[in-house]
């Protein structure tokens, strides 16, 4: 991609799944990458399989001051940030009827005011600077209904209008994208399906099968690079023609 080379760049919920593919991605662009996770082991681990990380920094997204001074440090070490990635998120598959308010609280804590605040300070960092991007990891579940996720989908809907609006809002200095990928063979994902249930959606899924994390991360890496550089204010699919029909394709 043209211009992710020495791009500096910050990936929330970086320590696996979709977060450590796209640190990778970006490492092979010749970008510096800086960490954020709130998970010590996952850190560590992340640094180990990625000797040319910039470094990680610790932060509970859904606590500002954490947040806060997770940033600067990220901008200590690598001298600003060019680039979000808005990544950092949680699930629990459960009932409607059964959710509790703590759940539900935890959720949108992560999934939504997480968001909010990362990206609030990442723009405030960027509109400063003068330029920058800002890329947000939505969710097929943002738009079209799913059963056993609805605090989950609630948050990923959120994300999909708060980058809208970003976008409006801080243009023409800072672009502001997000991603909404459909199933994707993750940690968190595989530990809330057994094989039968990930056997069924690949049934559903046209392309048979789910994405790979490294599939969701060139697409941060397009969206981020200066081939991109009139993309804005719009989320992109990446979902294997799941939601591209209706109940007859199904």
């Amino acid at each position: 991609m043209r211009g992710l080379q020495n791009k500096r760049v910050l990936i929330t919920g970086g320590a696996s799944g979709i977060g450590a593919a796209t640190a990778a991605r970006f490492l092979e662009e010749g970008s510096q990458v800086v960490v954020l996770d709130r998970d010590e082991k996952g850190r560590a681990e992340i640094q180990r399989q990625l000797p040319k990380l910039a470094g990680t920094v610790a932060a509970d997204v859904s606590i500002l001051e954490q947040v806060q001074t997770a940033f600067a440090q990220a901008i200590q070490v690598m001298g600003a940030v060019d680039v979000l990635i808005n990544n950092a998120g949680i699930s629990i598959r459960h009932n409607f009827l059964d959710i509790t308010p703590a759940e539900w609280d935890k959720i949108l804590a992560v999934n939504l005011t997480g968001v909010f605040y990362v990206a609030q300070t990442a723009a405030r960092h960027m509109w400063e600077k003068g330029s920058g991007v800002i890329l947000q990891t939505a969710s097929t579940n943002g738009f079209v209904g799913q059963p056993f996720y609805a605090d989950y989908n609630a948050t990923k809907a959120g994300v999909i209008e708060l980058t809208k609006t970003m976008a409006l809002e801080l243009a023409p200095k800072i672009r502001v994208c997000a991603v909404a990928p459909g199933y994707v063979l993750t940690p968190m994902q595989r530990a809330e399906y057994t094989d039968e249930m990930l056997e069924e959606v690949n049934r559903k899924v046209p392309m048979r099968r789910h994405a790979r994390p490294e599939e969701i991360a060139a697409l941060f890496a397009y969206l981020a690079s200066e081939d991109a550089a009139y993309i804005t204010g719009h989320v992109y699919t990446c979902d294997g023609a799941e939601t591209a029909g209706g109940l007859a394709s199904r």
